[in-house]
C-alpha cells in the first residue's frame, strides 16, 4: 500500500522550526519544557491532598486508556453490523493515536530523565509503538467487507496488548517509584492535554520524539481533525 513519505525536518529546517515553535502556544507540550508541579490550591489538607494525587497519576490515566482500548477492539470484534464496525474502528483509531503520541511526548522523556535505565526502557517502547503504528495505519483504511478486516484487527490488538502488558508490570511502576504523588498527577494533566493536540490517525514515518513529533503533529493534526467530521463515530 502506498503511503506518502513523512520525514523529519532536514538540518537546514531544524533551526526555523525551533524558532517557529518557540513563540507558539504549543511549547508547553514539549517535554523539555513540562514542569511538573502541583497545582493543588494552596492550605490542602496533606491527607486530602495525597489522595487527589493519588486518583490522578499519570499510570492510572495510561491505563484508563489501555482499559478503553480493550473495550473499542472488543466492540469492534462483536458488533453486528458493518456500520458498527467501523464506528468503533475510528473509535479506536482515534484514541490509539492520541495515546500512542502523547505518551511519545510527556511519558517517555520523563523515563529517560527519571528512572534509572530509563533511556533503555523508553527506547524499547518507541521501538513496540512503531510496530502498532505500522499495523494501525494499514488497519484504519479498511472496510470491514474486506476479508483481511478482523484479522488485521487480530494481529494489531496482538502487538499492542503484549506492550501494554510489560508497560503495565514493568514500566509504569518504576515511572511511579521515580516520581512523587504532586508530579505523577502533574504528569498525567500534561498527558490529558497534550492529547488534545495531537494527531488522531496513525502517521507511522513521523518522528517519534520531541521536539520534532510535536512539529510534525502540529501539521497533521488539524487535517485529521477536519476529515474526522466526516467519519462516523459511536454515540455517546
Amino acid at each position: 500500500m502506498y503511503r506518502p513519505a513523512l520525514r523529519a525536518p532536514t538540518a537546514l529546517a531544524q533551526p526555523l522550526i525551533r524558532q517557529t515553535l518557540a513563540s507558539t502556544h504549543a511549547r508547553p507540550l514539549f517535554a523539555s519544557s513540562i514542569r511538573f508541579q502541583s497545582t493543588e490550591p494552596r492550605g490542602t489538607p496533606t491527607g486530602a491532598k495525597m489522595a487527589a494525587s493519588a486518583a490522578t497519576r499519570v499510570s492510572d490515566r495510561i491505563k484508563h486508556d489501555h482499559d478503553e482500548l480493550k473495550q473499542y477492539y472488543g466492540n469492534i470484534k462483536n458488533a453486528p453490523r458493518d456500520d458498527d464496525k467501523v464506528k468503533w474502528q475510528n473509535q479506536f483509531v482515534w484514541e490509539l493515536a492520541r495515546h500512542s503520541v502523547a505518551e511519545e511526548i510527556v511519558v517517555y522523556p520523563a523515563m529517560e530523565k527519571h528512572v534509572p535505565g530509563g533511556a533503555k526502557m523508553a527506547e524499547k517502547d518507541r521501538s513496540e509503538h512503531q510496530q502498532v503504528k505500522e499495523k494501525l495505519y494499514e488497519f484504519q483504511s479498511m472496510k470491514p467487507s474486506d476479508p483481511t478486516f478482523l484479522p488485521a484487527i487480530d494481529s494489531l490488538w496482538e502487538t499492542l496488548s503484549q506492550h501494554i502488558t510489560e508497560e503495565e508490570r514493568d514500566d509504569l511502576p518504576a515511572l511511579e517509584r521515580a516520581l512523587d504523588a504532586d508530579a505523577s498527577g502533574a504528569m498525567a494533566r500534561s498527558f490529558d492535554r497534550t492529547k488534545h493536540f495531537v494527531p488522531t490517525r496513525s502517521h507511522p514515518a513521523a518522528p517519534d520524539r520531541p521536539p520534532y513529533e510535536t512539529a510534525v503533529g502540529m501539521l497533521a493534526t488539524p487535517l485529521d481533525k477536519l476529515m474526522d467530521m466526516f467519519r462516523k463515530f459511536p454515540e455517546k
